[in-house]
């Protein structure tokens, strides 16, 4: 069960914070997802994420059994579809997917900051970065269950 909670928490999460993102890009003309570099940009950032999860002692127990080209699959299709790109995926509210998980502010908090690794890796833009990052705080409560 807790390996599906990290799981759901790093694809819904990366959903939710792209489509916010590309919402207040609007006025700006150019979608997220041409900002961050298109598809195969978004890909290398999901790769390195997805290590970085991988690698992380504090959470990577919930990958023992995961398959992770297919995670890896779900998360550029559903941030390349949120930031604005072509790409489709059909999944489950981030609230549906974590509620009755019991995922917990730690994990949480690791998980964000591998994201960041992993976007300093590739450097997103200061502009970007700051854009994911803020709707994170918002999302909390909708995956969050355990202080």
């Amino acid at each position: 069960m807790k390996q599906r909670n990290v799981v759901s928490l790093v694809v819904m999460s990366l959903v939710l914070m792209a489509g916010s993102v590309q919402a207040a890009d609007g006025a700006k003309g150019k979608s997220l997802y041409d900002r961050l570099g298109g598809k195969t940009a978004i890909t290398a950032v999901v790769e390195t994420f997805v290590g970085n999860v991988g690698g992380d002692k504090r959470i990577n127990g919930y990958f023992g059994s995961t398959d992770l080209t297919k995670l890896k699959m779900h998360l550029v299709n559903q941030i390349c579809e949120a930031s604005g790109g072509p790409c489709k995926y059909t999944g489950r509210t981030m609230k549906q997917t974590h509620d009755g998980m019991g995922v917990h502010d730690a994990a949480f908090g690791a998980l964000v900051e591998d994201l960041v690794a992993a976007l300093d890796h590739h450097k997103v833009g200061k502009t970007e970065k700051d854009e994911l990052l803020g709707v994170l705080g918002p999302m909390k409560s909708d995956i969050v269950e355990k202080k």
